[in-house]
């Protein structure tokens, strides 16, 4: 059966102008003018049955449900450019897609990522990331970093490294509020994260004190905000390592119980198994184990 499709140029024209927020934005990012783009706008809401943006004054902006309808349309180019480029006959450059969790890419993923361009300067790293609380798989990728989840046969694992937890903070708070033992935590603030429920409460009971409870507490929905605020002298967080190893040396945070250490979760690179695996994918995968069993042993 064919593809029931809306015309193509009109829908990729709306993607830039929902996208870019007016008729006019869409107009100067596609080199045309504002009533070829209202006339292509216009074909795809005939095709549709309804409108697809209202005006606000002197612009046309897109509704909620043209934001929504555009962001599939935009996850479908990409898929579409990815595989164009994947299969097309003329491969300018070797790629590897890597989809991984938001603080695994920016601390410890994308510092590394030098190390190997000057090993496989052919090759370009794409990545993309993900929250914790995101269930399954978005977007086109080659290797997708997690950290221990069961995929089943659909996935080939290869053990990255694995973590452990402690308490972080910031040289300025520790000089806001001496610590002398686990027990004086509690005159500054414990910071939670949703995505890391009982991190605390693994750490306190590993280190003997499983009963402390903290006097003020601030939460927030990811871990990479959780360390922003730690880094802004908030309160106290737990920490994973070797994943924030660069901060800890950096001096950006410190770690006042660096001998009292809660088990954490082993990330893996999990690779379709009905994928293609080129020697350059084979290549990074290998340097990412190397990486990892580095970062571990220091």
């Amino acid at each position: 059966m064919p593809h029931k499709l809306p015309p193509l140029n009109a829908l990729r024209i709306f993607e830039v102008a929902a996208r870019a927020g007016s008729y006019s934005a869409a107009a100067r990012e596609l080199h045309l003018t504002h009533g070829a783009v209202s006339r292509q706008i216009e074909i795809l809401e005939q095709w549709l049955g309804q409108p697809l943006f209202i005006r606000q004054g002197q612009r046309m902006v897109p509704t909620v449900h043209a934001q929504a309808f555009a962001r599939e349309i935009s996850t479908a180019f990409d898929q579409i450019s990815a595989a164009s480029e994947r299969y097309g006959r003329i491969a300018t450059r070797k790629v590897v897609r890597v989809n991984a969790p938001a603080t695994f890419a920016m601390r410890w993923l994308i510092p590394r990522l030098d190390d190997f361009r000057h090993r496989q300067p052919e090759v370009d790293v794409r990545v993309s990331t993900a929250f914790s609380n995101e269930a399954g798989f978005n977007g086109t990728f080659d290797v997708a970093i997690r950290r221990t989840l069961e995929r089943g046969e659909q996935f080939e694992s290869v053990p990255i490294f694995s973590e452990y937890q402690t308490v972080i903070a910031s040289p300025a708070m520790l000089e806001q509020v001496p610590l002398q033992g686990v027990e004086d935590l509690v005159e500054g603030v414990f910071l939670y994260t949703e995505t890391r429920p009982g991190s605390w409460e693994s750490w306190l009971q590993q280190a003997g004190h499983a009963s402390l409870l903290p006097v003020r507490t601030l939460r927030f929905d990811h871990f990479f905000v959780t360390l922003q605020a730690v880094v802004d002298s908030l309160g106290f967080a737990i920490g994973t390592f070797p994943t924030l190893e660069t901060d800890r040396a950096d001096g950006r945070i410190a770690t006042p119980f660096a001998a009292i250490r809660a088990p954490g979760n082993t990330y893996h690179a999990l690779v379709p198994r009905d994928a293609d695996k080129p020697l350059h994918l084979r290549a990074f995968l290998e340097w990412l184990q190397q990486q990892g069993q580095t970062a571990a042993a220091t």
